[in-house]
């Protein structure tokens, strides 16, 4: 029996990873907030020893990118003192660490898709604090950073949700156009990080370090909105009028990279993991959030 910690097992991804078929001969621990201090860290670890927890995928995040620029400490201590905490445990449990981060460690300014070894330099308090994140998490012995870009899912408040809300409330909806990237979905990065786990508990020389997963196809948030409404239109929601504006003229309180687009190229020759087309699950994503809703 391989014993799994999941943290942040109640969010968007944590979802994602506990639905996941995982093998029988897994068994999945994922606590809530109340019963597992995540800062603690002798909590922590008496928590990996009492279960005999072989790794932690670690899904807890302050995800509130604008809320972030007010709350710098809750932003810090869930991105970069949890991975800190995490990584200690593991180092005294011999446990392996596999992190969750973001792209938005990046600043934007590069014409092409981000490599894995490209200097972070983050706009904003929530990509500051991700980065320090995975500054601590890479100091576990056995440790990898996964990347991933505007994550998306059936479960908790992202875009897709948010966007099938609007088009049933506001006949005209305004999305910004001019930041570009790749959106992923929870449920298609969960397999990914199933993978890499398994492989980091089966062996120890597993590929280690910092990865990035983002489902196939380039867009914007507006082009992104497109396609969401669209899908939406064919399975039934009303079709708004679709706004394109500027991020200077939006005004969100947090900066944000204008390309965001990350290479998938190291998870592809590491582990074989090549992501799909985003727009392959939009209907079944889409379909999963009407039906919740309905």
């Amino acid at each position: 029996m391989t014993a799994i910690l999941i943290t942040g097992g109640r969010g968007q991804l944590g979802s994602a990873l506990r639905r996941h078929p995982w093998p029988e001969e897994v068994r999945l621990f994922a606590p809530a907030r109340e019963e597992l201090n995540l800062l603690d860290l002798a909590a922590v670890a008496a928590f990996l020893r009492k279960n005999s927890v072989a790794a932690i995928v670690n899904a807890a995040a302050y995800t509130a990118v604008d809320r972030a620029e007010s709350e710098i400490a809750a932003a810090f201590a869930a991105n970069a003192q949890i991975p800190a905490v995490l990584a200690d445990a593991a180092r005294q449990t011999d446990a392996a660490l596999l992190h969750v981060s973001t792209d938005y460690v990046f600043d934007g300014a590069s014409p092409r898709p981000y490599e894995i070894d490209d200097s972070v330099s983050p706009l904003n308090v929530y990509g500051a604090s991700k980065a320090a994140g995975e500054l601590a998490a890479l100091r576990a012995p056995r440790s990898a950073v996964v990347r991933a870009s505007w994550l998306v899912g059936r479960d908790g408040t992202n875009f897709v949700r948010t966007m099938l809300g609007l088009a049933r409330r506001q006949d005209i909806v305004r999305v910004v156009t001019d930041q570009r990237g790749a959106p992923t979905i929870a449920a298609h990065l969960a397999t990914a990080l199933a993978a890499i786990v398994l492989r980091m508990t089966s062996d120890r020389s597993a590929p280690s370090g910092v990865f990035h997963f983002a489902n196939h196809g380039p867009t914007t948030w507006h082009g992104f909105a497109a396609a969401i409404f669209a899908e939406g239109v064919r399975q039934g929601l009303p079709a708004p009028r679709l706004a394109a504006v500027t991020s200077a003229a939006y005004g969100a309180a947090a900066a944000r990279p204008a390309h965001s687009l990350l290479s998938t190229r190291r998870l592809e020759q590491d582990y074989g993991i090549r992501p799909r087309p985003w727009i392959e699950a939009l209907p079944g994503l889409v379909g999963d959030i009407i039906g919740d809703e309905a």
